[in-house]
C-alpha cells in the first residue's frame, strides 16, 4: 500500500521541517500533504513530494483542517501526524503494513521528548532514549493489538487508516470547532462501526516538546463547547479531567455534569500558572 503522511502547520515552522526530515531518513511516504492553517514557509526539497494545503484560519479548525488533508491526498493508506511528531525511520512503513493487515484504527507508540532533546544532527537513537512513553496507553512489543479499556484511548497525534474506512466513517465531524474532542468522537463512531482502535508496536514517532498546560487554559472555549456538543451526542463527557480543573478555577459551575455553565474566562495570571515546566513530558 503506498501511503500519503497528513500534517498540520500552523506557525511551527522549525517542528514541521524536523517531520520532513524525519520522513526522508525512512522509508518515504507516497507524500506529505502539509495543511497550512497559518502562512506557509519555504521548505528545502526532500525525496517526495510535499504539498501545501492553504487552510487559513484565526483559530485550530482541526476536524476540518484535517479533512482537508484527507481530500488532498491520493492514496489508499493515510497516515495523520501531529506536526510536532518526529517519525522513527520505520514509521511510513510500519504503519503501511498493518494498515494492509487491519482495516481499523492504527495508533503509534510516542515518545515525548524534553526541552532541548532535538537539535540540528539529531540522532533516532538519542530520541528513542530520551523518549518519554505515555503512562496510560500500553503498546505491545510488536504487533497490533485492540487499545484497552475502551475507545476514549484513541489518540489522533499518529495514526493511520485506509482512506475507505475513513470515507466510510465520514472523516472528523466537523462540527467540533477548535481544539478538543474531535479525535475521541471519531473513535466512538469507529467502534461504533465495527472499526477497532488498534495500538500497534515497534515503530514510534518522537513528540518534540513545545510549551504545555494543566489545564490548557488556552483552548479553554473550545474545550468546554466541544465537550457539550460530545456529551450530547455520545451521552458521557469528555476531556472531564480538564472540565475540573475549569472547575476548580471557577471559570465553570461545580455542577458542570448537570450541564456546563460559563462562570467567566481565565485570566493571564491564570493562563500563566498553568503552563507546564519544561521538564514535565505531558
Amino acid at each position: 500500500m503506498s501511503a500519503t503522511v497528513i500534517t498540520l502547520n500552523k506557525g511551527r515552522d522549525a517542528h514541521l521541517a524536523r517531520l520532513l526530515e524525519g520522513l526522508a531518513r525512512g522509508t518515504p511516504p507516497a507524500a506529505c500533504i502539509v495543511v497550512e492553517i497559518g502562512d506557509a514557509a519555504p521548505l528545502p526539497a526532500f525525496p517526495f513530494p510535499v504539498e501545501h494545503v492553504p487552510f487559513p484560519h484565526a483559530g485550530l479548525p482541526l476536524a476540518a483542517a484535517r479533512n482537508a488533508g484527507r481530500r488532498a491526498a491520493r492514496t489508499d493508506t493515510l497516515i495523520f501526524l501531529d506536526v510536532d511528531c518526529i517519525p522513527s525511520a520505520g514509521l511510513v512503513a510500519g504503519l503501511s503494513r498493518a494498515v494492509a493487515q487491519h482495516d481499523g484504527l492504527i495508533c503509534c507508540e510516542i515518545g515525548y521528548l524534553p526541552a532541548g532533546a532535538v537539535t540540528d544532527g539529531w540522532r533516532e537513537a538519542d530520541l528513542d532514549r530520551l523518549g518519554a512513553p505515555h503512562p496510560v496507553r500500553a503498546f505491545p512489543p510488536a504487533g497490533a493489538v485492540t487499545a484497552a479499556p475502551q475507545a476514549g484511548l484513541f489518540w489522533s497525534l499518529a495514526f493511520a487508516v485506509r482512506a475507505e474506512t475513513y470515507d466510510r466513517l465520514g472523516g472528523f465531524d466537523e462540527s467540533f470547532s477548535g481544539y478538543g474532542a474531535e479525535d475521541t468522537d471519531l473513535a466512538f463512531r469507529a467502534e461504533k462501526a465495527g472499526v477497532p482502535i488498534l495500538f500497534l508496536g515497534g515503530p514510534r514517532a518522537y513528540h518534540q516538546h513545545h510549551p504545555g498546560y494543566d489545564p490548557p487554559l488556552q483552548h479553554f472555549r473550545d474545550i468546554v463547547t466541544n465537550a457539550s456538543r460530545f456529551h450530547a451526542q455520545h451521552g458521557l463527557w469528555p476531556m472531564d479531567g480538564w472540565l475540573d480543573g475549569f472547575a476548580r478555577l471557577g471559570l465553570i459551575a461545580a455542577d458542570w455534569r448537570e450541564g456546563i455553565e460559563i462562570l467567566r474566562d481565565p485570566t493571564p495570571e491564570e493562563m500563566a500558572a498553568a503552563r507546564l515546566p519544561d521538564d514535565r513530558p505531558f
